[in-house]
């Protein structure tokens, strides 16, 4: 079938395997998943209200920092309760449209954490090389153009990728080697020529992959450079504290895309996409709250004042 024959699905549901060829692994692995999405639901609601509640943290750092977990649950809560439900229920079926808008979702989500974690990097370039003019420079209005910015660009990303994709025809297999509806899984599906698709999917990818690694390593040279001339070693300790919880989370963010972008296109290599997958969906929105509270005296003295302060109302 041709491109021009979009869109006339014989399919309308999608078969879910999941991990379904290690059957003594899927209650083991629901408890894990389960605990994992526990810990980042509360993990970064718990940033979100720390965040409100101190004064202290009214800055642009962590008024990004709140999106960046805002994000976080929102692209975890849309791929974990669908691999939750699949380890454990017989039925693992998922519906066209479901499939399609389960996929828009999850794209929009990860483009949009991709730009809030470069935003967060020229937020770090700003404060480090010109402390004096930071408030001036990362203004209210500024700041909210710049995270307005990266919600428009994730969604027309992710609607042109997942328009890309309703173009195509599925009149064959219905069975996804996934737990959710990743690109390239549906991609395989197909039984119309992927050409468009595929060729959408990589100006997409490369432009945005190579756009924010380009502002990231250009701020963080700037950075180096400032911190390199600093005369003090207490200001070059203060710089790269507020550096380094952004650069983890950079490295192992990308670090993923760029893994899930060289594996090669071969059924062997589909066990090491879903895992890679769980690592991307799963465990990255659990680690970041863990990655900028431990190293952050602010939002470890405000969390510890929450707790004590809740324990003490339900104690009375």
């Amino acid at each position: 079938m041709s491109l021009g024959e979009g869109n006339q699905s014989s399919v309308t549901t999608f078969i879910l395997l999941g991990f379904s060829e290690y059957p003594h692994l899927q209650t083991p692995l629901f408890l894990v998943f389960l605990t994992i999405y526990t810990v980042t639901l509360v993990g970064n609601l718990g940033i979100i209200a720390v965040i409100r509640i101190n004064p202290k943290l009214h800055t642009p750092m962590y008024f990004f920092l709140s999106h960046l977990s805002f994000l976080d649950i929102c692209y975890s809560s849309v791929f974990t309760p669908k691999l939750l439900e699949i380890l454990v229920m017989e039925d693992r079926t998922i519906s066209f449209k479901g499939c399609m808008v389960q996929f828009f979702f999850v794209c929009a989500f990860v483009i949009t954490e991709m730009f809030m974690l470069t935003v967060m990097a020229y937020d770090r370039f700003v404060a480090v090389c010109n402390p004096l003019l930071y408030t001036v420079a990362m203004s209210q209005k500024l700041c909210a153009l710049l995270v307005a910015g990266t919600y428009a660009w994730g969604g027309i990303c992710s609607l042109t990728l997942t328009y890309s994709l309703l173009e195509l025809s599925y009149c064959g297999s219905n069975i996804i080697n996934h737990f959710g509806c990743e690109y390239s899984a549906i991609l395989s599906l197909s039984c119309s020529d992927p050409y468009f698709s595929q060729m959408t999917c990589l100006v997409i990818s490369t432009f945005n992959e190579a756009c924010s690694l380009l502002i990231i390593l250009a701020s963080y040279i700037f950075i180096v450079v400032t911190i390199v001339k600093m005369p003090t070693t207490g200001g070059l300790q203060k710089a790269f504290s507020t550096c380094v919880s952004h650069l983890t989370a950079i490295t192992i963010f990308h670090g993923i895309i760029l893994l899930l972008y060289c594996v090669p296109n071969s059924k062997s290599s589909w066990l090491l996409v879903k895992v890679a997958t769980v690592f991307f969906t799963v465990m990255i929105p659990m680690l970041n709250p863990l990655i900028y509270s431990l190293r952050n005296k602010d939002v470890k003295d405000t969390a510890r004042k929450l707790i004590i302060t809740k324990l003490l109302s339900h104690s009375m």
